[in-house]
């Protein structure tokens, strides 16, 4: 049986990637506003990765016997001054939740949850290549400035993008 201090933080960490994947459609909305299709396909694709985030937790918590309970997710922005400023607000973002998953593990070992440890793992390596793959889309867009070249070549760039499902041992 979980505990339920862990299962009220699984709770609330579904949440917040349920929020992480609005936020990133509503993101995804703005740059198909602006024309820029590469930046809303790279977008919706994060989007879907936030949701199959949460069905892992929300996965977890069923197969330990919780119960998931699904909250009011906020508002998410819908505008935002450039591309560069949206990256900017997906790094700072991916940070918090790196934060919040890191919280997960030491509560884990706080309560002697082992399983739950384990299954976190996958998180936190999860969170390291988020964090490199926004800082590096941001850090681009830093160099492209105000370029419309740059923006279009970025724009090509991130059209490209794929997902690749978890394999069973990584899910």
């Amino acid at each position: 049986m979980l505990n339920k201090k862990i299962e009220k933080a699984y709770n609330d960490q579904i949440n917040a990637e349920l929020f992480s994947a609005y936020l990133y459609l509503s993101m995804a909305s703005y740059f198909s506003d602006k024309n820029l299709a590469g930046f809303a396909h790279w977008m919706n694709l994060q989007a879907q990765e936030e949701t199959m985030h949460a069905l892992k937790f929300i996965g977890y918590v069923q197969a330990r016997g919780g119960r998931v309970i699904l909250e009011k997710l906020e508002k998410p922005a819908h505008e935002w001054e450039s591309p560069l400023a949206a990256f900017s607000e997906v790094l700072e973002h991916e940070q918090y939740i790196t934060g919040r998953i890191n919280d997960l593990v030491k509560l884990s070992g706080e309560i002697n949850d082992y399983a739950s440890g384990q299954f976190l793992l996958w998180f936190v390596a999860e969170q390291v290549e988020e964090e490199e793959t926004a800082t590096e889309v941001r850090d681009k867009l830093a160099l492209v400035g105000n370029s419309p070249q740059g923006l279009l070549f970025m724009d090509k760039e991130l059209s490209t993008r794929v997902i690749t499902p978890a394999t069973p041992a990584q899910a």
